[in-house]
């Protein structure tokens, strides 16, 4: 186990450690933590070509001539998570407070974005949130740029950075997707309540787009379905994958899928992520700029330290950007 995260008592039950990780009591604590940080945040909207729109929130450092800003963050929330998710708070607030500028970014139909594009959010548009970055970039210009995120997020961070093997000095990913069919597999297989609330947000979400785009959507006949059978159906009638494999092949970055990424990376792990298997890290062809850390516990992205719901992986962050 890592010495700088050895959780003692309840804070070792991986169930907890997922579960608190994105709760309400998490960024409630957050807000308290990181007030200047919130202060600072402005919604930004973001013009992606082809008519899509992503928004995010950008929080600039004062930058005043003693204190210049150490650089940009740019950090993608998990599936169903949004801007406003409490470990994007947390984390965000960490790096704020070490002197950096942080914008976390939407993606699509997520928090309250879904009136902004008509067509469904699926795990494989990369194409807008590269745009989106490019974007942020171009608005924040910064010498140095550090790109990372959290499950589905820290996913779509390494396939960023792979499309954009220049513009970034660093890149962090806490518990992604390697394999999307092991991951889907492992939450068919993990306590009831993680499956149960994928399928509630989800839902959520796609019965608010019915309600925006009804003559675009119906959703009925789909209800009471699993998280494979929705997925599935989604898939073959609103994208253009003709197989389900395929598209969970689409946003795969296991194997030999990063081996080419040079770019200095950190990926963070955990032995017993309920919905993340740990094998898949240890099958990845890893090029030497990229560092990987398995720890024994920490749940999914949870790595919590303490009754304060401060977690390791803000410590991790801010020790790898330290000689920035």
């Amino acid at each position: 186990m890592n010495a700088a995260f050895a959780p003692r008592g309840w804070l070792k039950n991986p169930h907890l450690q997922s579960v608190l990780a994105s709760s309400q009591l998490r960024g409630y604590q957050a807000r308290r933590r990181f007030p200047a940080f919130l202060s600072a945040e402005r919604e930004i909207l973001i013009d992606c070509g082809n008519g899509i729109t992503l928004s995010g929130l950008l929080a600039l450092q004062p930058n005043s001539a003693s204190a210049p800003s150490r650089g940009l963050v740019v950090m993608i929330h998990g599936w169903e998570g949004s801007v406003r998710s409490s470990y994007l708070i947390s984390t965000g607030g960490h790096l704020y407070s070490d002197g950096f500028d942080v914008f976390r970014l939407n993606l699509r139909d997520h928090g309250d974005t879904h009136k902004l594009n008509k067509e469904l959010f699926h795990s494989c548009r990369l194409d807008e949130v590269v745009a989106a970055v490019q974007a942020i970039l171009a608005r924040v210009p910064h010498r140095k740029a550090i790109i990372g995120g959290f499950s589905l997020g820290g996913n779509f961070a390494l396939r960023v950075a792979r499309v954009m093997p220049d513009a970034f000095q660093f890149v962090f990913s806490v518990c992604p997707p390697l394999v999307p069919k092991r991951s889907l597999e492992a939450i068919e297989v993990a306590p009831w309540f993680y499956q149960a609330y994928f399928l509630r947000k989800w839902t959520a979400s796609l019965r608010l787009k019915e309600k925006l785009f009804p003559e675009h959507f119906n959703f009925a006949s789909w209800r009471g379905m699993n998280l494979r059978e929705l997925t599935e159906a989604l898939i073959l009638e609103h994208t253009e994958y003709s197989t389900f494999e395929a598209y969970l092949d689409g946003y795969c970055v296991g194997f030999d899928r990063l081996k080419n990424l040079m770019i200095p990376t950190l990926l963070i792990a955990s032995v017993d992520d309920p919905v993340i298997p740990v094998g898949d890290f240890y099958t990845l062809e890893r090029p030497e700029s990229m560092a990987l850390e398995i720890l024994q516990t920490g749940g999914h992205c949870g790595f919590l330290l303490n009754a304060k719901l401060e977690s390791y992986i803000e410590q991790r962050i801010s020790a790898a950007l330290a000689h920035f």
